[in-house]
């Protein structure tokens, strides 16, 4: 039971990078739970609620030509009806119409907290940072006053703090 909770969790964990790329928005309610608390940058910036969620992403997302986004490097922990899940992820943005460029690739890291419902795992919390990037920072937003927050994110940082759940979630198991 435990290996297939494993692979459930990482099956949403790669349709949530589907659902971006393929704008299937509705792939989302297979991905999170309604009340999803997702925070994407700099900690407090984020979403509350799925429907929120949903519409944001879509509105960011149909405004670039093209975005690949790949999931990577999971590692999973399941206590009963809870559980924890580290990965990484690469993002490669494309606008064609950018000034300096059409290209903008990022990696970073998501750290998740996940339930198990009647529908099977979703995740309910959702932290993601930024580990490096490059290429031009006008393509996620074509206006330089709205810059999105482009500080990177050391993990060992987060970590020594404290601030990684599933971390915390693997030392109370042993």
């Amino acid at each position: 039971m435990l290996e297939h909770d494993k692979a459930a969790v990482i099956e949403i964990i790669n349709l949530y990078g589907l659902a971006l790329d393929a704008h299937q928005w509705d792939l989302f309610d297979l991905v999170f739970t309604d009340d999803v608390t997702a925070e994407f940058g700099p900690a407090g910036a984020g979403w509350h609620g799925l429907t929120e969620f949903k519409r944001s992403f879509a509105e960011f997302h149909d405004r670039l030509d093209g975005h690949q986004h790949t999931m990577m490097g999971h590692v999973v922990h399941i206590d009963g009806d809870k559980g924890n899940a580290f990965s990484y992820g690469n993002w490669l943005l494309v606008r064609e119409a950018a000034q300096g460029g059409p290209t903008w690739q990022g990696t970073g890291w998501y750290d998740d907290e996940l339930v198990r419902t009647g529908q099977g795992w979703r995740i309910r919390r959702r932290v993601c940072r930024l580990m490096s990037w490059s290429g031009n920072p006008l393509v996620p937003e074509p206006h330089a006053e709205h810059q999105p927050d482009m500080k990177t994110n050391v993990l060992r940082e987060h970590s020594d703090a404290g601030r990684i759940e599933f971390l915390k979630a693997v030392r109370r198991g042993r």
